[in-house]
């Protein structure tokens, strides 16, 4: 004889808002019936440990799913430990765990949101409703006879029925009466779509008819029940047993790559914190690699899927990490909204950060095979790791960072410029710095090439100091707050002149200066409000000038960036430094002493210009620089000679 109760007045505003709402995400229902169904083998496994009559026959636990396209069913079956009629009515009619309804009370008024919300949180049990206008339950507990079995029956109306019945099997089988807006969810490729998406690491056999062909059909074959999910996550066997072609085969899939990775981490972590996760960084850079909004890391719970493209798993500048996280100290009924709450969040995110950067500090520092695999990394994703010189605040981990971060270097670059195998890192800069220098000096440049020809390296190369050839647009970022490493500060090439110079250099230059003060003056005269100042200089021992910037100042290539994003950079005057033993340096003071001022001041605007075009800049009057040039050309080879017409 049947019972009609009535559900706890939570259950009633959940399964209101499920009904009468529009949800996003529905399909989840599949995810939380099966996760509940795996929870009943596991209960049944871990009490058979001291009662093993419970599981005397030895069967196999395992899921059933079957969909009845005809009738519009789904039935989820499973052999665990099952319930009793008062556990039916304490699990189906109330919601036992306080945190559902402290969720339910925080929900707003408005609507919309309270569906978008439900449809990704997840309700367990509840979410059937999500699809079906009528759920039946038959269940019978391991610990009773089989005539103590009970059905429970709703149709998400406030009220459901229990009854007794006589049920021979152990278990619990839920059937759904589907809603004509979600038949498609008993068609078998739903329903192993499904299955694949959420499920297909539970640990239990999940198991669905399998599809026959026509020809099956014709002979009038039934279908028997084959496994549907992979079952045993691969980042939950034991390292030592798993090849290097299965890791392959699982970033392919898993992580929807098609190359080989560069190098993979697979750990497992038990304490206050446990978590599983298997990690790779990919061969190759990826099309999205600067899409910050996309994460490599897909999130399970108890290796049930919860959510792709987890943001609160890794910093942005590690997003070209791929792989899977499996933790056991999150909540199944988790959505992206939720998990910022969750304190078991940060501490996962630190842990692991601080593993990916020890993992790969190792292979910095490794034999060739690792170094080999860091070359590898650092090369596609190295300007994504420096960002987090600028963007991480904790100590620790910017130390990790500074000694993983590569350039290319003047050390480095000298026979192959554009090699990216021959990078340093700071740790070896430093160890290599010769007696009296005392800083990290670097330059930037549109390319290695263009900034090995920087004229601002000239008085570093005579003193054989190295300089980093700074050409990812990410570093000039970088260098503006990442000041120092080991004590020594980072600074341009081209604004550490007085690094350079010994102090009878530069009393030496001084006293030239001032005999000089008068062609100086003309030529700050003659370039207008373009430059803050013309000084002689004591790097230069190949070029006739260059153009300096103050500390801090932005590099012409990022000038350019900001043109090009549609931002006006900051004006900037910058000076012209000149080199007094230049050839031609020494004819244009000898023209400006004769009073030749006016072919002077072309000669002067060629230099300037040229300056500008051998730090990478662009000039702001093209078409004059080339007529200046033209003009130049014509006086050095003469009059051209006149050209007859025929006839």
């Amino acid at each position: 004889m049947s019972k009609t109760h009535v559900f706890q007045t939570e259950v009633q505003q959940l399964l209101h808002l499920m009904i009468h709402s529009l949800y996003s995400e529905r399909e989840i229902y599949l995810r939380e019936l099966i996760s509940n169904a795996s929870d009943a083998c596991d209960k049944l496994r871990f009490q058979a440990l001291t009662k093993p009559a419970l599981h005397a026959s030895g069967e196999e636990l395992a899921v059933e799913v079957v969909g009845d396209s005809e009738s519009h069913t789904l039935v989820i079956r499973d052999n665990g430990v099952g319930m009793t009629e008062a556990e039916a009515v304490e699990h189906l009619g109330t919601i036992a765990k306080s945190g559902t309804k402290a969720f339910l009370n925080s929900l707003p008024g408005d609507q919309a949101k309270q569906s978008h919300l439900i449809g990704q949180f997840g309700v367990g049990f509840y979410s059937a409703f999500m699809v079906a206008d009528r759920v039946v339950v038959e269940s019978r507990s391991a610990h009773v006879g089989s005539d103590d079995g009970v059905r429970w029956e709703s149709t998400g109306d406030g009220n459901y029925t229990t009854e007794r019945i006589a049920r021979p099997q152990r278990g619990t089988q839920i059937t759904l009466h589907l809603k004509d807006d979600a038949k498609e969810f008993a068609e078998p490729w739903r329903i192993r779509a499904l299955v694949k998406k959420y499920s297909d690491y539970v640990a239990y056999p999940v198991r669905s008819p399998k599809q026959l062909t026509d020809e099956d059909t014709k002979k009038g074959a039934t279908a028997e029940l084959e496994q549907i999910n992979t079952g045993q996550a691969l980042w939950t066997r034991p390292k030592d047993q798993i090849t290097d072609e299965q890791y392959s085969a699982f970033y392919k899939a898993a992580c929807h790559q098609w190359d080989d990775p560069a190098t993979r981490l697979h750990v497992s972590v038990e304490g206050t914190l446990s978590f599983t996760a298997l990690l790779f960084v990919p061969g190759e850079r990826p099309l999205d690699l600067f899409d910050r909004e996309r994460r490599g890391l897909s999130l399970y719970v108890r290796r049930v899927f919860v959510m792709d493209d987890c943001k609160d798993l890794l910093p942005d500048w590690l997003r070209f990490v791929r792989g899977v996280v499996d933790s056991d100290d999150l909540p199944l009924n988790v959505s992206r909204e939720l998990l910022q709450q969750q304190d078991a969040v940060p501490k996962l995110r630190k842990q692991l950060v601080k593993r990916i950067l020890d993992h790969l500090l190792k292979l910095a520092g490794g034999d060739d095979t690792e170094k080999a695999a860091f070359a590898a990394v650092d090369s596609a994703f190295g300007a994504v790791l420096r960002e987090g010189l600028v963007s991480e605040r904790d100590s620790e981990t910017r130390d990790k960072i500074a000694r993983l971060a590569r350039w290319r270097s003047t050390w480095t670059a000298a026979e192959k410029p554009e090699d990216d195998a021959r990078r340093t890192g700071l740790e070896d800069y430093v160890k290599r710095m010769p007696e009296g220098q005392t800083a990290i000096y670097f330059v930037n440049g549109a390319s290695a090439a263009a900034a090995l020809a920087s004229p601002h390296l000239e008085g570093y190369r005579r003193k054989s100091w190295e300089v980093l050839l700074l050409t990812d647009p990410v570093d000039e970022w970088v260098v503006q707050h990442f000041r120092e490493y080991q004590g020594k500060p980072l600074k341009a090439a081209g604004s550490a002149q007085d690094d350079l110079a010994s102090a009878e250099e530069k009393a030496a230059l001084e006293e030239r200066s001032k005999e000089a003060a008068g062609f100086l003056g003309f030529v700050k005269e003659t370039l207008g409000e373009g430059i803050a100042e013309v000084r002689l200089s004591n790097r230069l021992t190949e070029s006739p000038c260059c153009l300096v910037a103050g500390e801090g100042a932005m590099s012409p290539q990022m000038d350019e960036m900001l043109k090009r994003m549609g931002q006006q950079p900051p004006s900037r005057a910058r000076t012209l430094e000149i080199n007094p033993a230049h050839p031609l340096v020494e004819r244009l003071q000898a023209l400006h002493a004769a009073g030749s001022t006016d072919q002077a001041k072309g000669y002067v605007q060629v230099l300037r210009d040229q300056a500008v075009l051998a730090e990478g800049g662009r000039l702001d009057d093209a078409a004059g620089f080339a007529k200046r040039v033209q003009e130049l050309m014509l006086a050095a080879i003469g009059a051209a000679p006149k050209v007859h017409k025929a006839g």
